[in-house]
């Protein structure tokens, strides 16, 4: 974008920009409603039974039910992989039968935890057996699992090049992907909606950057807007 074309561009100081924003009128039902949302979705039960009572907000399900989903994922994002498996098949069995992929990425954790213990001989013999033949009938998966069983050849797996398999965020990613499958067998959203409205948020800022030089948010936490790009001064 040349400089005359920037210089074209309409402009929105923060004073007006925040007389815009206060003149929107947001139901402070619809805003309980999504907080109860996060909290339900996010597995939050202590924080949602107290909030019910509070705002007088319905949860929408039986908040004894998520107790079991929390402690479904606590188990895996603990490396407690097995004990995740029984407690989805006491509660539906169904869903690791229909879901192929996540009951490979089971599996698949449970390998990563055996090589995590040191356990190389228990590691190979459970690779052969549970994840080998799905492997060959799926390219994905193999390419996975050799990804996987490679963690094997490097004595320090910490500076290896699948270094991220060893790493907590792989237990966060499938406990992650097992929640959203128990949400959707429960007829339940498998993500929040405000994570999705901040991202929805972050694109309509772009956008509108592109025709209007106006204020944004770029702290999310803090929530503050900024100076329009015209206004603010090199430091």
């Amino acid at each position: 974008m040349g400089k005359g074309e920037a210089s074209a561009k309409r402009s929105i100081s923060k004073d007006d920009w925040e007389r815009k924003l206060g003149a929107v009128r947001v139901r402070k039902e619809d805003m309980n409603k999504l907080i109860m949302n996060f909290l339900v979705t996010e597995g939050y039960v202590e924080a949602a039974q107290i909030f019910e009572k509070e705002s007088l907000t319905s949860p929408g399900v039986d908040l004894g039910a998520i107790t079991d989903r929390m402690e479904i994922r606590k188990a895996v994002q603990s490396g407690n992989v097995e004990e995740a498996i029984e407690r989805v098949n006491d509660l539906n069995p169904e869903i690791l039968e229909e879901k192929h992929q996540l009951s490979f990425h089971l599996q698949q954790q449970r390998l990563i935890e055996l090589i995590r213990q040191g356990k190389t001989e228990e590691a190979l013999e459970f690779a052969q057996e549970y994840l080998a033949p799905r492997g060959e009938e799926n390219p994905e998966f193999l390419e996975e699992l050799e990804r996987t069983v490679a963690l094997l050849a490097f004595e320090d797996t910490k500076n290896s090049p699948v270094a991220d398999l060893m790493d907590i965020a792989q237990r966060q990613k499938t406990a992650s992907e097992l929640n959203a499958a128990i949400l959707s067998s429960q007829c339940q959203e498998k993500e929040p909606r405000l994570p999705s409205l901040l991202k929805m948020m972050i694109w309509a800022q772009t956008k509108l950057s592109e025709k209007v030089d106006s204020p944004q948010i770029t702290d999310l936490v803090a929530a503050t807007l900024s100076d329009p790009a015209s206004e603010q001064r090199p430091a």
